[in-house]
């Protein structure tokens, strides 16, 4: 029985500065020559990955809806795994094309469409710009003044009492405190110690 499926795929970066209509076609063409009927195939984006993927730290991912009969997917999958320029995939069921996935598709085909190169995988990513707050100051302003303020702030009030407190009520404290923590110990044994 026919599916429709969404596949996202993420294509080498170096297949892509080759030429993206020979990238976009390892896909369109492993798609057909498993019987799929191809309804919408685009560039989503071209991103750094999470974690290098033999030996790439970026790619361009591929968004795209067919719909196969379900025998035909495991020599999809089989296909797909042995690509070296396809990296990963991702093949979800669906019951529809979403809207306007279709006219995105067509407008990558239009002949005034340009596919952005793309950087190389080692290029860092572009700084993001520091926001400005409400009196025209950098965020960044702003939190050292709040990092003053946190290294000036009072000790907590369980210390100021023991410093402020008389010798004797801070040994009537600690011994306190030790007569606790002994009872806790004794708790911890087990019944055999406690008998003893």
């Amino acid at each position: 029985m026919s599916q429709i499926y969404e596949g996202m795929f993420l294509l080498d970066n170096d297949v892509v500065r080759e030429g993206y209509e020979g990238a976009k076609a390892l896909v369109t063409t492993a798609l057909d020559k498993h019987g799929a009927t191809l309804l919408s195939a685009r560039r989503w984006d071209e991103r750094r990955l999470a974690y290098p993927i033999s030996g790439h730290r970026r790619a361009t991912f591929l968004i795209a809806y067919f719909q196969v009969d379900g025998g035909e997917m495991p020599g999809l999958r089989r296909e797909f795994d042995l690509s070296e320029k396809v990296l990963r995939y991702l093949f979800t069921s669906v019951d529809a094309v979403p809207e306007g996935e279709v006219e995105l598709a067509q407008a990558e085909g239009d002949a005034d469409f340009t596919v952005p190169e793309p950087p190389d995988d080692d290029a860092p990513e572009p700084e993001p710009e520091p926001e400005e707050g409400e009196d025209g100051a950098s965020s960044e302003a702003s939190t050292d003044g709040a990092e003053k303020v946190s290294e000036e702030a009072p000790a907590p009030a369980s210390e100021e009492a023991t410093e402020g407190a008389s010798p004797e009520a801070s040994e009537t404290s600690e011994s306190s405190e030790s007569s606790e923590a002994s009872a806790s110990d004794e708790s911890d044994e087990t019944p055999e110690k406690q008998e003893a």
